[in-house]
C-alpha cells in the first residue's frame, strides 16, 4: 500500500472503477448517512459544492457523511462492488469537505456470493491514511486476493465525497461454453482499455462500457490532430478469443467522428502494458480500414479477416476523433 500522487498514479487510467454502480456496483451499508446518503459514495458524476443548498438534517453535501461521533468508535460503509476483481488502487476523495472530513480511514475487503455477515472475515488492503479536505487520495494496492466487498473505515466520522476502486474483473470462464458469443472486450468481461496516443476528451476504457454512451464524455475522442499520422488505442480482451462480429458505435459524435478505422490485433504472450505501444505496430489485420459516419452503429463480420486467437487489439481512428463504443464478439480459445 503506497499513497501516490495523482500524475503517478496509473492505476487510475489502466483498470476499470469497479465501484461503477454503472456497471452494478452498490453501497449496500452504512453505520451512519444523516448528513448525506451513502448511494452519493460512488456516483459517477464528479462532487460538485451548491452554495446555500440545505435540507431538513443541515448543509447538503454532494458525498456520504455521517453525523458528529459522541462516543467511541468509528463509521463505516460497505460496498458491493460490480464484480469481483483483483484490485489496483482507490482514490478516496473529500472534494468540498474541508471543515467536515475524516482525519484518517482505511479499507477492509472480502469475497462473499452474497452480501457481508456478522460471520464474514474482512483483510485489510488499505491501512490507515491521513486525509486532508478537498483532496484526492490516490492509493496504490498490492494484494492478489479477488474481492466482492470493501469496507470504507472513516475514523472517527465525517464526510467523504467519493471512492474510486480501480482493478481487473475476474471471470469464471470456466463455467463459460464454448460455443457462446461473448463481447471478449467488454469491462464486465474483463476487458481493458490499456493505452492510447490521446486521451483529452476521455479514457479508452470508455468504449468498452455498458450500453450505449449517453454523451460524447461517455467515449474516447482526441484532440483535433494536427501531424501526419492518426490516433489509436489498445485493449485488452477479458479472455482470448477468436472474432466473429465487430461493433464501432459514433453514438452523438457528429462533427468530430473519425473518417474510418481499422483494428489490428495479435494474441500477446509476453511484455509489459508499456512495450505493447511498440509491438502493436506490428500486429496483424483484423479489420481492413473501414468508412465511419456520425452517430451510428457499425457491424461488421464478412470483413473481419481470419487470423486465429487474440488477446490484444489496436483500434486504429483515422485521423482522430470520437468513439463511443467497441465491441469485440467472439468464441473462447481455451
Amino acid at each position: 500500500m503506497t499513497l501516490v500522487s495523482s500524475d503517478a498514479a496509473e492505476f487510475v487510467t489502466q483498470y476499470t472503477n469497479l465501484a461503477s454502480p454503472r456497471l452494478g456496483a452498490e453501497v449496500t451499508y452504512a453505520t451512519d448517512d444523516f448528513f448525506a446518503d451513502k448511494s452519493r459514495l460512488i456516483d459517477p458524476a464528479d462532487p460538485v459544492f451548491i452554495d446555500g443548498k440545505y435540507d431538513d438534517n443541515g448543509k447538503w453535501m454532494d458525498g456520504w457523511e455521517s453525523r458528529r461521533k459522541r462516543g467511541e468508535g468509528y463509521d463505516h460503509c460497505i460496498v458491493r462492488l460490480a464484480l469481483p476483481g483483483i484490485l489496483h488502487g482507490v482514490n478516496i476523495d473529500t472534494s468540498h469537505f474541508t471543515g467536515n472530513y475524516p482525519p484518517a480511514a482505511s479499507i477492509d475487503a472480502c469475497f462473499e456470493e452474497g452480501e457481508p455477515t456478522e460471520t464474514t472475515v474482512w483483510t485489510e488492503v488499505v491501512s490507515s491514511v491521513t486525509l486532508q479536505g478537498n483532496s484526492h487520495h490516490l492509493v496504490a494496492i498490492k494484494n492478489e486476493g479477488t474481492w466482492s466487498h470493501l469496507r470504507l473505515n472513516i475514523y472517527p466520522d465525517g464526510g467523504v465525497a467519493r471512492l474510486r476502486v480501480y482493478g481487473q474483473v475476474q471471470c469464471n470462464w470456466e463455467s463459460r461454453d464454448d460455443d457462446e458469443i461473448i463481447d471478449l472486450a467488454a469491462l464486465v468481461n474483463g476487458g481493458r482499455g490499456i493505452v492510447a496516443s490521446d486521451q483529452h476528451f476521455g479514457s479508452p476504457s470508455n468504449i468498452l462500457a455498458p450500453g450505449r454512451g449517453v454523451d460524447m464524455g461517455d467515449g474516447w475522442e482526441t484532440r483535433r490532430r494536427r501531424e501526419p499520422g492518426n490516433d489509436w488505442a489498445i485493449v485488452s480482451l477479458g479472455h482470448p478469443g477468436v472474432i466473429s462480429g465487430i461493433e464501432v458505435d459514433t453514438a452523438h459524435f457528429k462533427g468530430n467522428f473519425p473518417d474510418s478505422c481499422s483494428i489490428q490485433a495479435a494474441m500477446v504472450t509476453a511484455g509489459t502494458d508499456e512495450s505493447l505501444v511498440t509491438q502493436s505496430m506490428f500486429w496483424r489485420t483484423l479489420l481492413p480500414e473501414q468508412k465511419l459516419s456520425m452517430d451510428n452503429i457499425h457491424k461488421f463480420s464478412s470483413e473481419i479477416l481470419d487470423i486465429g486467437p487474440i488477446s490484444h487489439v489496436r483500434l486504429n481512428i483515422i485521423p482522430d476523433g470520437g468513439v463511443s463504443r467497441l465491441r469485440l464478439f467472439g468464441k473462447l480459445s481455451r
